[in-house]
């Protein structure tokens, strides 16, 4: 029996519901045929293949207990030919039927050159991903046809979507090694970029010119983390990032018709603590100067109506885009960020708090080990999409204990995971906060200059930490920590950049 005259093996991969397809599963037999020959002429064609090539995708079953006998041969360093295959596969019942040994030889035989080994490879991924494609298919049609309480419509489209990107990416050699060449040339046209640019950024902008400045705007692939104690101004410092990355999008289209962003960033912002009314009531607020507690009862005057109409239609052909899904599993973020990054061209991504967030693997009896999936899974985003991801988290109590708030590195919830996954942690603090609660009082045994002379002290320690907030960098890894100083109008809840003529003492 010669190869051609084989018979047609069962497929490794054919789909569970193949029959509801009247056509045969796309499949080349000949391209399988030749590749395993090519590997038994030599077996270094194994090495161009074997990264995005695995035994499943082979459509002859035969075949797949070829490859990847070959495959375990030859990463223990022995040799894989039909001579050394013998003793593996005698006894294997498709081969027998193909003819035996004589089979493995004829492989070998019929191989005229090695050089198409990755062109034979390439073809046999493709026709498998095709019929992945029409078994994933088939099922989603089945199961939607079951209607059961375990799950919704929307539940089934994002296992789909993710089913999809999974397909997507399998077998791709993206991220194999670069030469060290090529990596320099991307980090001088960084550089470059950067220094061609007025701001001398080399990412995002936040808008925060001394913020900016500490950070070198917000890299891509990097996962920052902004943290603080209830009332700090986490949220809205985040929000005011947002806004200013967006507002500052611009972008152009290059001579090849590929968009090429010139500034600022489009944004996903999903708040898992407020609504996205709520949300886009303190970006209005903000931006018109009206106080959110007016907006909310409505107490606001006819000229305060007036710039509110005139701003929310400067906001609205922002691209920032809010998810307010509350409890989203890390799966699901990912999902809509890759779908957004797809549909846009997302730039930056904004998470409201990272403690709402879900691993969705059923680890949640373990918080330590959801926290840290759910690290592991933002950074990674980070790196898939190549932006930069903004992820809130709270802090312990222990910040309240101390003399000094000032947060630390130790004080982030699950800090081990949090600590080691982010590129930056930066910590917001406001002294004001603090002060406004601790209005001393007269003690019974001390006279009334010395409560005087302390209630004295305490007004002008107010009155230096009025507006003022501090971004404490803790950790960067590929730049300086320190302190950066910035505007804070509690009226608005909004953070601006300080005049240099309002610092007290400058900043590290």
């Amino acid at each position: 029996m010669t190869i051609m005259d084989a018979p047609p093996y069962p497929y490794a991969d054919a789909p569970q519901h193949a029959a509801a397809f009247e056509r045969e599963p796309p499949h080349n037999i000949e391209a399988e045929q030749a590749l395993l020959g090519a590997l038994f002429q030599s077996n270094r064609a194994y090495e161009k293949v074997a990264e995005f090539l695995l035994p499943e995708h082979f459509a002859n079953r035969l075949h797949r207990v070829i490859y990847q006998t070959c495959g375990r041969l030859i990463e223990q360093g022995h040799l894989a030919t039909p001579v050394t295959l013998k003793t593996y596969l005698e006894n294997d019942a498709d081969l027998q039927a193909a003819g035996g040994v004589a089979y493995l030889a004829e492989l070998a035989a019929s191989v005229v050159t090695v050089i198409n080994a990755e062109d034979y490879g390439r073809q046999i991924h493709d026709l498998a991903v095709r019929r992945h494609l029409i078994d994933l298919g088939n099922r989603m049609v089945n199961e939607a046809f079951v209607v059961s309480t375990e799950g919704t419509a929307l539940d089934q489209i994002a296992s789909a979507e993710q089913s999809l990107y999974d397909l997507a990416t399998s077998g791709r050699q993206d991220d194999g090694f670069k030469d060290f060449g090529q990596a320099l040339k991307i980090a001088i046209d960084m550089a470059g970029a950067a220094f061609q640019r007025g701001d001398r950024l080399a990412g995002v902008p936040s808008g925060l010119t001394d913020l900016d400045k500490k950070l070198g705007g917000l890299h891509p692939s990097d996962l920052l983390i902004l943290a603080g104690r209830p009332g700090m101004g986490k949220t809205a410092l985040a929000t005011n990032i947002a806004f200013n990355a967006a507002t500052l999008y611009r972008e152009r289209i290059d001579p090849r018709g590929q968009r090429e962003v010139l500034d600022g960033a489009k944004v996903a912002f999903f708040s898992l603590e407020m609504s996205s009314e709520q949300l886009a009531t303190r970006v209005i607020a903000q931006e018109a100067q009206i106080s959110s507690h007016k907006l909310r009862t409505g107490e606001i005057s006819h000229d305060d109506f007036g710039r509110l109409v005139e701003t929310s239609k400067t906001l609205a052909s922002l691209p920032l885009y809010i998810d307010d899904t509350p409890a989203l599993s890390i799966s699901a973020l990912r999902t809509r960020c890759r779908r957004l990054h797809r549909q846009v061209g997302l730039g930056l991504v904004v998470i409201d708090y990272l403690q709402l967030l879900t691993a969705g693997g059923g680890n949640s009896e373990n918080r330590v080990q959801e926290v840290s999936a759910i690290t592991r899974g933002l950074k990674a985003l980070a790196k898939e999409l190549n932006i930069p991801v903004i992820a809130l988290s709270q802090l312990s109590r222990a910040v309240e204990s101390r003399e000094d708030k000032r947060p630390q590195l130790s004080d982030l919830r699950e800090s081990g995971s949090i600590e080691q996954d982010a590129d930056v942690v930066m910590f917001i603090f406001r002294e004001e906060y603090y002060l406004g609660r601790e209005e001393p009082s007269q003690k019974p045994e001390e006279g009334d200059d010395r409560f005087r002379e302390r209630h004295a002290r305490w007004l002008d320690l107010c009155e230096k930490a009025h507006n003022k907030a501090e971004v404490i960098v803790a950790k960067q890894r590929h730049g300086p920590i320190g302190t950066v100083e910035l505007f804070f109008d509690g009226n608005y809840t909004k953070f601006d950049n300080l005049l240099s003529s309002e610092r007290a003492g400058g900043y590290d």
